[in-house]
């Protein structure tokens, strides 16, 4: 099993940054990606940012040039930095870990941050 932990989700006015940490224990050995989707209030979650286990990245249109993902030095735990933040950012943030075992892979899902972006 895997535990996903979030943290970092505030009120931040527009224009202002933020950054979210997320930090994966449990049975974390063969993590083939981490990263990051949101869900806003009436709209389906929608995929943010990815980091693969060789450090590729990958971002929704929507937040290239301002977000960045990284991953933490012992590999389980990754960060969201979010700059110039627009209120259609407002979503609850979801972290996600991809593992693979046996042939598959599996998703496992934190429990979502809130970040709000309002004046």
């Amino acid at each position: 099993q895997v535990n996903l932990v979030e943290s970092g989700g505030d009120l931040v006015q527009p224009g202002g940054s933020l950054g979210l940490a997320c930090a994966a224990s449990g049975s974390i050995e063969s993590i083939r990606a981490m990263g990051w989707y949101r869900q806003a209030p009436g709209k389906q979650r929608e995929a943010v940012a990815t980091v693969t286990s060789d450090g590729s990245t990958n971002y929704a249109d929507s937040v290239k040039g301002r977000f960045t993902i990284s991953r933490g030095n012992a590999k389980n735990t990754v960060y969201l930095q979010m700059n110039s933040l627009q209120p259609d950012d407002t979503a609850v943030y979801y972290c996600f870990l991809n593992r693979a075992w046996r042939s598959s892979i599996t998703t496992y899902w934190g429990q979502g941050t809130q970040v709000t972006v309002s004046s």
